[in-house]
């Protein structure tokens, strides 16, 4: 009998040792992320460097824009290297998911689509989602749209916006990413372009003739830094840093550099 009693007593500590052991593998195997990032002493931080000015290579091809920048000062106040992943407007989320990047600084707007599977950090910036074609051509509204060709970048918030209001005479060109629907303007496969202030610019850059302009703003966009759902603690740091250099201008200063202008109202405010 004395054998019987003491036999499960030791199993049974054997298999809460064993359950131990595996609920802690469990928790190295999930580590929290910004413990993961810190041992690392490194950011890897998703940007597409084909969005002027946000992101986007100079004359001696380095990375730059304001996204560029943004990175580079958060990587510097948590005193890590920062890697900078290249990605396409289509690839930001996947690259966050597939874990080829520890956070998303690209011009992604929040949406409640993506809120879906990724989380945002309070907003660092903004974007505004615009219609612009020639200066010469009448357009005030959507009806103004019937019969033109319109670019826009697929999957982005101007994709989305343009799609609501857009005639069905109208063709919708979407391309697979900001520089290739620019290219389009510039090459006169498509008169007017869903997209944001900047890359009017780009059109107008690469060619003058273009005259391209703001016609109305669809809508005004918040811009956040993109991180994975569950890592709660990388979250509050980010939005502690953003809150911080808001309160301080410092990113105000560094959107006004590239933009030529202060940021969005609603950005400011957040950081209030």
């Amino acid at each position: 009998m004395t054998t019987h009693r003491i036999q499960p007593a030791l199993g049974l500590r054997t298999a809460l040792l064993a359950l131990g052991l595996t609920l802690l593998g469990s928790g190295s195997a999930l580590a929290d992320q910004l413990d993961s990032i810190l041992a690392a002493k490194k950011l890897r931080v998703a940007i597409d460097l084909a969005v002027p000015p946000y992101g986007m290579k100079d004359d001696k091809l380095q990375s730059t824009g304001s996204d560029v920048e943004t990175a580079q000062l958060l990587a510097k106040d948590l005193g890590l290297a920062l890697e900078i992943i290249p990605t396409t407007g289509a690839n930001r989320i996947p690259f966050l998911q597939t874990d080829k990047a520890d956070i998303v600084i690209s011009s992604l707007s929040v949406t409640p689509e993506r809120e879906k599977v990724v989380a945002f950090s309070r907003a660092y910036a903004g974007i505004l989602s615009v219609v612009g074609a020639p200066k010469g051509m009448d357009i005030k509204s959507a009806a103004d749209l019937e019969g033109k060709k319109i670019a826009t970048a697929r999957g982005t918030t101007n994709d989305q916006e343009i799609s609501k209001i857009v005639p069905k005479s109208a063709a919708l060109l979407r391309f697979d990413d900001d520089a290739t629907s620019t290219t389009a303007v510039v090459s006169g496969q498509a008169q007017i372009f869903a997209t944001a202030p900047a890359l009017l610019k780009a059109v107008n850059d690469k060619n003058p003739a273009k005259q391209m302009e703001v016609k109305w703003v669809m809508k005004v966009n918040l811009l956040a830094m993109g991180l994975r759902k569950g890592e709660d603690r990388l979250k509050a740091k980010i939005d502690e840093w953003v809150q911080l250099n808001l309160k301080n201008g410092q990113l105000n200063a560094i959107y006004k550099k590239f933009h030529g202008a202060d940021l969005p109202e609603q950005v400011l405010q957040a950081g209030s």
